[in-house]
């Protein structure tokens, strides 16, 4: 194993030490069970799919702005001054 350190808040070291305390396991494994679960249930998006989602939603909202394309910084900036 490597070696490591993570710094916590007092309220999750305090709540990590009572619960590691009821389970009769150390701190360190909650930790590791708790990465493991976070990587196995995460949900990867491949850039494939990203870029197949955002073609689809080309076209399907209409701003009424016939220069939209053309001048899209402009709206943009107006839109956050």
């Amino acid at each position: 194993m490597i070696r490591t350190q993570i710094q916590l808040t007092e309220q999750q070291a305090e709540s990590l030490k009572k619960y590691s305390a009821e389970m009769n396991v150390s701190m360190a494994e909650l930790i590791r069970d708790a990465i493991d679960n976070l990587m196995t249930t995460r949900v990867v998006i491949s850039d494939a799919d990203k870029k197949k989602k955002a073609m689809e939603a080309a076209g399907r909202f209409r701003s009424g702005n016939r220069d939209l394309a053309r001048d899209h910084d402009w709206y943009l900036a107006e839109t956050f001054e």
